[in-house]
């Protein structure tokens, strides 16, 4: 072999050594990022209008996405899901932790395999380790809704808390954000907050007993989708609709029905598509090296029966498919 024809095999190799290396990640420098989004739960219509967007904007931006979720929105099942996700080696993945604490060092792990993380509408004891966290202002949001109750019941009276479980970064906030209003109107008798394990029936139950024991409360706060599904059963099944107002977070098919039915009064509506379209931005842009912003808030809508049929109204309601 000549000294010329080892020089060319050389630079061939090293060639297709590149070309091996650059292909390695699935990722190209034309921004075809490989995404994940690992929801909080499926079937939740929250999640799935995030994830709507969260589908869109990857596609604007050449990317593609895989989403998961577990059945119930719990630690315990959301970390094998996760797992699985790293597995795949995706360049980015956005996630909703389903509990502060207990989802911190399964997050960590994708973190130390070079793996970005967003953290989608809740978060985390030490967000730090991922490049950005979007969420709504879930502390103004129950403070929306106690003003969305006392205009409701300006007379005053005791008013209940039905929220999923104590350690969720998103719905702790706004029971705080309620109850916080609450203390500062001495006309309302703050009745604490009850867990309904985010099972309808569960918060059904809850509300159930809380009327027989104190038949003369005039607001329930649903800090989620399905506790305020299972506050408007409770109320109905105590024949107390007249006397009893409900204000509910989120804006699922299951709430507006609820809301037009009469049984719900008020809906604090968030913008989970929003949240997605900023959280695949934020990811893309981290895996570009640009800068990100490590937290963002988003806004929200009270949704009423006056507004609902409103193109503001219309815009703030949650799919239950893309």
């Amino acid at each position: 072999m000549t000294k010329r024809t080892t020089v060319v095999a050389i630079a061939a190799a090293s060639a297709l050594f590149l070309a091996a290396c650059g292909s390695s990640s699935g990722s190209g420098s034309d921004g075809s990022y490989k995404l994940a989004f690992v929801q909080g739960v499926t079937g939740d219509a929250f999640y799935i209008t995030m994830g709507c967007a969260v589908e869109e904007e990857a596609k604007k931006n050449g990317a593609t996405v895989d989403i998961q979720g577990g059945q119930k929105f719990d630690p315990t099942l959301q970390t094998p899901v996760l797992q699985s996700v790293i597995s795949a080696r995706p360049d980015a993945i956005l996630i909703a932790p389903t509990d502060v604490s207990a989802m911190q060092r399964p997050i960590e792990q994708a973190t130390k395999q070079g793996i970005k993380v967003v953290l989608v509408d809740t978060t985390l004891e030490d967000p730090s380790i991922a490049a950005s966290a979007i969420a709504s202002d879930n502390v103004g949001g129950g403070k929306a809704a106690f003003d969305a109750i006392k205009q409701l019941a300006p007379q005053g009276g005791k008013v209940l808390v039905v929220s999923v479980q104590p350690g969720i970064s998103t719905t702790d906030a706004r029971a705080k954000g309620f109850q916080d209003a609450v203390a500062a109107d001495s006309k309302y008798t703050d009745l604490g907050v009850q867990y309904s394990q985010n099972e309808p029936q569960k918060a059904a139950q809850i509300v159930t007993a809380a009327l027989q024991k104190d038949p003369d409360i005039v607001g329930i706060f649903a800090a989620n989708l399905f506790s305020a599904e299972g506050a408007a059963t409770g109320v109905r099944q105590a024949n107390k609709q007249d006397q009893v107002k409900i204000v509910g977070f989120d804006a699922g098919p299951d709430q507006v029905k609820a809301l037009r039915d009469g049984t719900v009064q008020a809906l604090v509506a968030q913008q989970p598509g929003k949240i997605g379209q900023v959280g695949v931005d934020q990811a893309i842009a981290a895996l570009k090296g640009e800068k990100t912003e490590k937290d963002v808030q988003t806004g929200f809508t009270i949704v009423t029966k006056d507004n609902v049929d409103t193109p503001e109204g219309q815009a703030a309601l949650y799919k239950s498919s893309c």
